[in-house]
């Protein structure tokens, strides 16, 4: 089992939102797609956001930086 499961991501991705707004994140999708750009981020060289990352994957790298807050999946009006 992969851990943060995709629910868990969604949940700390759409963390703030107010009442009767619509969720940032509405699918897996955009959780694969926003971890896969920050992992090619991290590929061409920006700083891990966050610790004890060594000899782990860009992606799991940035799967991990999502789940601790560290980045964040804007909306279009962002």
């Amino acid at each position: 089992m992969i851990h943060p499961s995709y629910s868990d991501l969604m949940e700390v991705a759409n963390e703030g939102i107010e009442p009767g707004e619509q969720p940032v994140v509405q699918s897996r999708y955009s959780i694969v797609l926003a971890t896969a750009k920050r992992a090619r981020q991290l590929i061409d060289g920006d700083e891990k956001l966050v610790d004890n990352v060594d000899g782990r994957k860009p992606l799991s790298v940035a799967v991990e930086e999502l789940y601790q807050g560290k980045i964040r999946i804007l909306g279009d009006d962002e």
